[in-house]
């Protein structure tokens, strides 16, 4: 099994950008791509901001932190991935744009890269189906923000091999994470739990069971999470929100999965969530 020393990572937005920036904390060269310009200029302005502030603070050495800032390149081209040993992707929740980026990826990569998938309830195997290498591609799902969160989930598709798996639980481990591995079933471990209560919390106030402010509330004071179901779908993304239950009520074919109408119809108004400005909640401008 060949180490990891050079990782791609596509979306230049907070999940892809959180990645690249703990790849080069953790010594590793990293090409962040992102086709929109502004979006690869405000991951640069973020991901050094933030790499300056853990130096400030003491949690980076000045020698690391020039160390990560080194290791960091951003780019608009996909052609400049040729030589690097994994690709994670963090685009948009869509199976359709997922597969188009890996067809590409698999003419562009060198033969023995793997190409990983930062999804977090698309079929791995079916992305896979995408590529000539279905034995080198494989879900591997960090938790937002990935510079803090401690879990990735790890997916194998149904021909993923043994050493893919290795080497990307072995890049996870680099990166200071703990581990779980799912099934490939739609929304692996993770989502396939949260989701259903996010949604069941929107139904909770689509049908007046009680105010926004209480359902979260009743589920953080009560059940001791750090943050109530309707505030946590704001912080991932409502539209982030439903693309995962259409997957679950897809793959599973349960009724149980179907979106709250409430869901649909925020998403619908555009209201979706923090990155907006409102969602279940109204956020001032930062």
């Amino acid at each position: 099994m060949a180490e990891i020393r050079s990782v791609g990572v596509v979306g230049g937005g907070q999940m892809g950008s959180g990645i690249a920036q703990l790849v080069a904390v953790n010594g590793l060269e990293v090409w962040l791509h992102d086709s929109d310009s502004t979006a690869l200029s405000k991951a640069h302005q973020s991901i050094s901001s933030t790499i300056q502030s853990l130096v400030s603070k003491g949690r980076l050495t000045k020698e690391k932190g020039a160390e990560a800032v080194r290791n960091l390149k951003y780019t608009s081209s996909l052609e400049d991935f040729g030589s690097v040993d994994i690709v994670i992707e963090a685009i948009v929740e869509s199976e359709e744009v997922k597969k188009k980026l890996f067809t590409r990826l698999d003419s562009i990569v060198k033969e023995s890269a793997i190409l990983a998938s930062n999804t977090s309830s698309i079929s791995i195997t079916r992305l896979a189906s995408a590529t000539s290498r279905p034995s080198q591609v494989i879900g591997m799902h960090f938790m937002n923000p990935p510079p803090i969160m401690k879990l990735v989930e790890i997916i194998r598709g149904a021909n993923t091999s043994d050493d893919t798996f290795n080497a990307t639980k072995c890049l996870a481990e680099r990166l200071g994470k703990k581990i779980v591995c799912s099934q490939d079933f739609s929304g692996f471990i993770v989502n396939r739990i949260l989701m259903p209560m996010i949604n069941e919390a929107f139904h909770a106030l689509y049908t007046g069971v009680a105010t926004k402010e209480d359902i979260d509330a009743g589920m953080k004071l009560g059940t001791n999470h750090p943050m109530g179901p309707l505030e946590l779908a704001d912080h991932i993304g409502l539209d982030v929100c439903l693309s995962i239950m259409k997957v679950l009520h897809a793959g599973l074919g349960d009724s149980k999965y179907a979106p709250c109408p409430l869901l649909v119809q925020y998403v619908d108004a555009g209201r979706l969530g923090r990155k907006k400005g409102v969602g279940v909640y109204k956020y001032s401008k930062m």
